[in-house]
């Protein structure tokens, strides 16, 4: 199967663990683009869910499929989380924030009894840090924030080519009104501690590592589907 392929089957093993009158949340990017279509399927066959997207880019995409919606402020507790990953290891910690949307999947994510992650084979590596680590920040002292990150880095013996995302020849803007700065680190020995130390600098609204928020990788192989747990 090619990635493409194996991403439609993951997204379609997933649908296991839908059950009727559930509450989840939409992930973001191609991954979970493909499980959207497949619950639109189940929706217009009469399949009863509410949904949370995680991007207005998943919320339009799930519209178009006429998918029930709601929000975090009407249903702040959620059953699942169906989301993508940039890459995850065996112990199912991820890098997200590829798409953009890695504040508002996490807050989804953590608001749910459970978060699934559905992928292809590539995405699952030994060691997290081939994928440039995107970094939310707010716009106000970008460079003075991009400073902390890097001494962050230094601390922990990282180095860093940090620069602040592009998009249409202009600074790519997150759907809270944010930039991301990606941070090209080649491998991240020790994901939890770097993960606790940017979360504890000023200017920093979120990270893309997700560490121990992942129970399942539902992963997509030239050899079929794999369930992976932590």
């Amino acid at each position: 199967m090619t990635p493409d392929e194996q991403k439609r089957a993951a997204a379609r093993a997933a649908l296991h663990y839908v059950k009727p009158g559930m509450k989840i949340g939409l992930g973001t990017g191609s991954t979970a683009g493909h499980f959207i279509d497949c619950l639109g399927d189940m929706v217009a066959a009469g399949f009863d869910i509410l949904c949370v997207p995680t991007s207005e880019q998943t919320r339009e995409h799930a519209e178009r499929r006429r998918i029930p919606l709601t929000s975090l402020e009407d249903n702040p507790q959620l059953d699942l989380t169906f989301d993508g990953a940039d890459e995850f290891d065996a112990g199912l910690n991820l890098l997200k924030g590829g798409g953009g949307a890695l504040l508002r999947e996490k807050i989804v994510a953590t608001s749910s009894r459970q978060m699934i992650v559905i992928a292809d084979r590539s995405k699952m590596v030994e060691t997290l840090g081939v994928f440039p680590l995107p970094v939310e920040v707010i716009g106000f002292g970008v460079k003075a924030t991009a400073w902390k990150i890097e001494r962050a880095f230094a601390h922990l013996g990282l180095e860093a080519a940090i620069t602040l995302r592009i998009r249409d020849a202009r600074p790519f803007v997150t759907d809270n009104g944010h930039l991301i700065l990606d941070c090209a680190l080649g491998k991240i020995p020790d994901a939890p501690r770097l993960a606790a130390m940017l979360s504890g600098i000023p200017g920093v609204v979120e990270h893309g590592l997700f560490i121990g928020i992942a129970a399942l990788a539902i992963c997509g192989t030239p050899d079929g589907v794999k369930v992976l747990t932590r």
